[in-house]
């Protein structure tokens, strides 16, 4: 996905199961993906953008958090850590394969296919004007909120 880009029309599940059309998501909105629940980077994105939630909807900004895992698995997730950000499933890969954060990755000399940590940013018309690539978690859900807050 590039700046100016659609907002895919793509439907993810939330963690009760109900299915969620991202283009008909209130927006604007940040989508960001992350590669595992209960990971300690993830936990960590996850409890950031959770902090800022209140700052984050007073902007009229939501925020959708998604991986691969289940959504029984997000439900335990949600539950474990007190989040209070939006969490959904895309079990199938389908979003991941969108927004082009399905990759090739490499640890202890061992390469595989998994999620690259990256956020989207769209504005009311579903346009994206945000976009961070391999991201570090550390202060990333408030430079997402400061992009946001400049919409």
């Amino acid at each position: 996905m590039n700046e100016g880009d659609s907002l895919p029309a793509i439907t993810v599940m939330t963690p009760d199961g109900t299915p969620l059309a991202l283009a008909a998501a209130p927006r604007p909105m940040v989508i960001y993906f992350y590669p595992k629940d209960d990971t300690s980077g993830c936990t960590r994105e996850a409890q950031d953008f959770s902090a800022l939630r209140e700052e984050f909807a007073a902007a009229g900004v939501s925020v959708i958090g998604i991986s691969k895992d289940s959504p029984k698995s997000h439900a335990k997730f949600i539950a474990k850590h007190d989040l209070t950000v939006s969490l959904a499933s895309d079990e199938d890969g389908t979003a991941c394969e969108a927004f082009g954060v399905w990759k090739e990755k490499s640890m202890y000399g061992r390469t595989y296919m998994g999620i690259e940590r990256a956020t989207f940013l769209f504005d009311t018309d579903g346009k994206l004007v945000g976009k961070w690539g391999k991201v570090r978690v550390k202060d990333h859900a408030q430079t997402v909120l400061d992009a946001a807050l400049a919409l």
